[in-house]
Parts: C-alpha cells; structure tokens; sequence
C-alpha cells in the first residue's frame, strides 16, 4: 500500500486522538464518584432497611399501647361500679358483700398489673420513635451526599462529553483527509492492537511495541520509497516515517 508522507503523519494526529478519546473513554469510567455513589447509596439502603424496621416498632407499639391502655380502662370501669355497688349497700348478704369486696380486690391488683404493662409498652415507644428521629435524620443525611456526589458526577461527566465531542469532530475533520484504503487498514489494526493501529519510528524504535528494529528491517525501511506504507516487523503496526526516524 501507497500512501503520501505527509497522509501519513496526519494518521499519527488521527491515532493521538483516538488515544485521548480512549483517554476520556476511561476517565469516564473511573471517576472516583461512581465507587463513592456506590458505597453511599449502600449505606442509604441499609438505612432505610432499619428506618422502616423502627416504624414498624413504633406503629405496633403504638396499637399495643392502645390495647393496653383499653385493657386498664375496662377494668378501672369494672371496678368503679363494683365499689359504686359496695357503697350503695345494694349487696345486703355477707357473702354478697364478701365476693364483692373479693373482686374489688382482684380489680385493683388487675389493674395495677395492665398498668405496669402500659408503663413499659409506652418506654418501648419512646425508644422506638427516638430511634426513628435519628435514622430519618442519618437517612436525610445520606441522601445529602448522594445528591452531591451525583451532582459532582454530572458535572465530570458534561466536561468529559464535551471534550469528547470536540475530539470527535477533530478526527473526523483530520481523517476526511486520509485515504480511504489507508484510514481503513489503520482502523483495522487499532482495532487488533489494544487501539493502537500506527506509531511513530522513533530512532529506530517502534513507538506502538516500544522494541527497537533489527538492523535488516531498518535497511528495507531505509530503501523503501517514501510514499510506501511500512510496517512493524514486531507487532505489525503502521509505521510512520518522520525526521526523527533514524534512518
């Protein structure tokens, strides 16, 4: 394949643009607020696992505590009439008075027991809704430096495309200019080379396999006509000749 020298060098300004558009490619990848997003939205979730966990506590203590609070009324209530009974001498046999006063007894230490109950669903409560105050804040919190991070990302993000974008049409610009048959062998090994298709002979060195050519292989490259497409005998990139090539 026959190619102008200066075709040539200008595949070298194509190749120096598709490494920064590989450049941009992983910086894209990589930024440092996807791990922190990642780790972030993690510590939100499991947030939110237990910030659900501690109303549901604070919902079923609440209706325990409605239950409980029932539970003393209807005693207390009960009781009430039954000393409203004992004081109207309504109950006149001494055994009617005595089951009477029995029961009255059994009430009070009914009552004293259900309100102990109260008593302790009511501090259960109290915790469970201390605890979802501060989980609602850690929450809140979180999702704070979520936004941020995802902001900062954003905005990596819109610098990154841009420059993209002006790389892109720079190449385009640059490779209209390049044979066709020449721009599509290079696409075809950058493809095969890790997106490397053509380097510079650099004082004799290959600068796609960084290994320095044999003798013979300089020679052939010496003797070649200017205009002819030469590759590495290493790694079989395009090899482009310039004033610092060596030869």
């Amino acid at each position: 394949m026959n190619a102008a020298p200066a075709d040539q060098i200008r595949l070298l300004e194509v190749q120096g643009l598709d490494v920064r558009l590989q450049q941009l490619a992983h910086k894209r990848k990589s930024l440092p607020e996807h791990a922190e997003i990642e780790s972030l939205t993690k510590d939100h979730t499991q947030l939110r696992d237990l910030l659900v966990a501690a109303q549901t506590e604070e919902s079923d203590t609440a209706r325990e505590q409605t239950k409980a609070e029932q539970d003393v009324d209807q005693v207390r209530q009960r009781a009430t009439r039954d000393q409203q009974r004992l004081d109207s001498g309504a109950a006149t046999s001494p055994k009617d008075l005595e089951n009477l006063q029995r029961e009255i007894t059994s009430l009070a230490k009914r009552q004293g027991d259900l309100e102990d109950i109260v008593l302790e669903v009511m501090e259960r409560r109290e915790s469970a809704q201390e605890r979802v105050v501060e989980l609602t804040e850690r929450v809140g919190a979180v999702q704070g430096k979520v936004d941020d991070a995802t902001a900062r990302r954003e905005a990596a993000f819109e610098g990154i495309d841009n420059e993209v974008a002006t790389v892109t049409k720079e190449r385009e610009v640059i490779a209209g200019t390049i044979p066709a048959d020449l721009l599509k062998l290079y696409d075809k090994l950058r493809e095969q080379q890790g997106g490397i298709g053509a380097a510079k002979l650099y004082q004799r060195t290959c600068q796609g396999c960084r290994q320095e050519l044999a003798i013979t292989d300089i020679n052939e490259i010496r003797a070649a006509a200017p205009d002819m497409v030469v590759r590495c005998e290493n790694c079989r990139r395009i090899l482009v000749r310039t004033s610092e090539s060596g030869l």
